[in-house]
């Protein structure tokens, strides 16, 4: 009972912040998305009985190309004709009126979005292009509206806290298992070159096929879990202390990543390769959040319905009882750092195919944002207690909170601040609810 409420209250706090945000971010809005430019249409529509002729100037950005699009078809669905669709610079759409004006052509209505309309072409046509008789420009109309709410700054938020949140599942295994894993952050880049070198160096390059960089990224993902059973052999057999031998291990990972690449970036790899960190192939989501989401659906059924699962959180409680209760301590704890360790990598593989390449300089304190997701999602950094559904909405906390402070133009050292208080927060809130009891 205790468990559902903390999830609804982290549940009420992430609704709490969305909800600030939007408040924070209204703002005047040039809207340029497909319900603008219906508005346009049938604003353009109305104020003209006669069969209009029509030219449409937008940038070549994939955005403008969506509301050019919807735009003309609106027009031509009322009966306008649409005697050029303009994308690129002003200068592009002085060569496409200069050649409308010299086939003796007229134009009655200049469809602009809010970018466009400022273009000085269009400041004086009358006087510029006489032949083209008295065109008008039309654009859509500014709205307040929430910046924080738009869908393209909501998919942002998704996108860029998958590699995060793929992450914070495995850490959220090793920290209720008692430990913790600071090399997290280090094997994404580890397991990004890995990755990007064996294509480039091993599978072809640029002409390298779906299933060799497929290869390539299992390689790399299997490489940081043998760094992760590795790091949990050292913890258990030797019994030192997790924090010291995952901080050698962070040194480790990040020093041989810029070893192997001499701290050059690799990025001779196939445009194909951005599939699973650009791409959206589900309704328009994400490849990476789907795959965040998978990945969570199945690590919350792991925990839950599984003799594993439950045995994580009697280590974390009490090693020495689950060791006299006959469980494998030290094989359930190099289990939890070695998953922790393949999460990390496929992360890396994520962040890889995003940017298209490879570096040493990737996932850097990302440890730390790491971290803060699980401890702010309920987990306690004594063991024994958390959850990865509490660790997505913590995740997503933070990721709204650097959202928001992003739109609000906050200074980055000012964000530090917050998200210093977030985290202390959580930690605070877990002893005194530890003493409580």
């Amino acid at each position: 009972m205790w468990r559902r409420l903390n999830d609804l209250g982290m549940l009420g706090v992430l609704v709490g912040l969305c909800a600030l945000f939007s408040v924070l971010t209204l703002r005047e809005l040039a809207p340029n998305d497909a319900g603008a430019a219906r508005r346009l249409g049938t604003e353009i529509l109305s104020q003209q009985s006669n069969r209009l002729r029509v030219v449409i100037a937008v940038r070549s950005q994939p955005d403008d190309a969506l509301f050019a699009a919807t735009l003309e078809e609106t027009l031509r669905t009322g009966g306008a004709e649409v005697i050029a669709v303009i994308k690129g610079e002003p200068s592009d759409a002085r060569a496409a009126l200069e050649k409308e004006a010299t086939v003796g052509g007229s134009i009655d209505v200049v469809a602009c979005n809010p970018f466009t309309a400022s273009w000085l072409v269009f400041g004086d046509l009358a006087s510029d292009f006489p032949t083209l008789g008295h065109p008008v420009v039309r654009a859509s109309k500014a709205e307040r509206s929430s910046a924080f709410l738009q869908t393209q700054n909501l998919l942002n938020i998704t996108n860029q806290i998958a590699v995060i949140a793929i992450l914070a599942i495995g850490m959220t295994l090793v920290i209720i298992c008692g430990g913790i894993d600071l090399s997290v952050g280090s094997l994404i880049a580890l397991a990004a070159v890995v990755a990007t070198l064996l294509i480039r160096d091993v599978l072809g390059g640029m002409a390298a096929t779906a299933g060799g960089m497929a290869l390539a990224c299992v390689a790399a993902v299997g490489l940081c879990a043998a760094v992760g059973w590795l790091t949990g052999a050292v913890v258990t057999f030797f019994q030192v202390p997790a924090f010291i031998v995952t901080l050698g291990m962070m040194l480790v990972a990040r020093g041989a990543a810029g070893r192997i690449t001499e701290h050059q970036s690799v990025y001779q790899v196939p445009d194909s390769f951005v599939w699973l960190g650009r791409g959206a192939d589900l309704f328009g989501i994400p490849n990476a959040v789907v795959l965040m989401l998978v990945l969570y659906a199945a690590a919350h059924w792991f925990m839950r319905h599984t003799a594993l699962g439950r045995h994580l959180y009697a280590v974390g409680g009490n090693s020495d009882a689950a060791m006299i209760s006959g469980l494998r301590v030290g094989h359930i704890t190099r289990f939890a750092y070695t998953i922790s360790a393949a999460l990390a990598g496929l992360g890396g593989i994520v962040m890889a195919s995003n940017l298209k390449s490879g570096s040493a300089n990737y996932g850097q304190t990302y440890e730390l944002y790491v971290i803060a997701a699980v401890v702010v999602g309920g987990a306690s950094l004594s063991g024994g207690q958390g959850q990865v559904f509490g660790t997505l909405v913590g995740a997503l906390i933070i990721a709204v909170i650097q959202n928001g402070m992003n739109l609000m133009n906050v200074d980055v050292d000012t964000q530090n601040v917050v998200l210093g208080l977030v985290l202390l927060g959580a930690v605070l809130v877990d002893r005194l609810k530890r003493r409580s009891r």
